[in-house]
């Protein structure tokens, strides 16, 4: 028998208003950086969190990005409210950009991302965002991914609040590179929530008490 529970068949339907509010732990986003990036040339380096809600991705870049700009088109409390798809943004403005996108606009944001940054984009998007002719098309024909990074434990999202709920995939939009898929490594969430970042970051705190 088909399991058909949202966690297995990563389905959700989010009405065209909605806010797409589903935080990213910060282990995740820590995830990115220490096993699939070059973590050392971070430290120079600048970087956009477009979408950065109450600033869970935002807080863990900043432990390795030299600069870090964070923004919402929605205001969640850290960051300024501004629209990345309709507010102007200079090309090659930031070194990276990295970003959970709300799901029904992540295109249009992988395509705006990739003329904004100079080095590299990063989304956590579901598996279903390599699908569809459209995406094929407007960003993938031109731009493939040069790397695909897979969660091998699920990364947990639910609206609104941190909880062990949902698996997703890291893509990383730039040049062509046939070394992909990345696996990430099983039990990196315990090895991320650092016991610094347990003590000081009120986020990890309220995740890890949640397992």
């Amino acid at each position: 028998m088909q399991n058909i529970s949202n966690a297995v068949m990563a389905t959700r339907i989010e009405p065209a208003d909605s806010r797409d509010d589903f935080p990213t732990p910060p282990w995740a986003t820590r995830a990115l950086i220490e096993h699939v990036l070059d973590k050392a040339a971070l430290t120079t380096m600048s970087c956009l969190e477009p979408a950065c809600g109450r600033g869970h991705m935002a807080k863990a870049l900043k432990e390795y990005f030299r600069d870090v700009t964070a923004s919402d088109a929605y205001h969640y409390g850290h960051g300024p409210v501004r629209d990345f798809l309709t507010d102007p943004y200079g090309t090659d403005a930031y070194d990276w950009v990295i970003t959970n996108p709300p799901f029904r606009l992540a295109e249009d944001f992988v395509l705006k991302s990739l003329r904004v940054a100079r080095r590299g984009v990063a989304i956590l998007a579901r598996t279903v965002f390599l699908e569809s002719c459209g995406r094929y098309q407007t960003i993938f024909s031109f731009t493939p991914p040069s790397k695909f990074a897979q969660f091998v434990e699920r990364v947990p999202m639910l609206r609104g609040r941190l909880a062990r709920i949902i698996h997703h995939l890291l893509i990383f939009c730039g040049g062509y590179s046939a070394k992909w898929p990345i696996h990430i490594a099983n039990r990196c969430l315990f090895e991320l929530l650092r016991a610094t970042a347990e003590r000081h970051n009120r986020h990890d705190r309220r995740y890890s008490a949640s397992l």
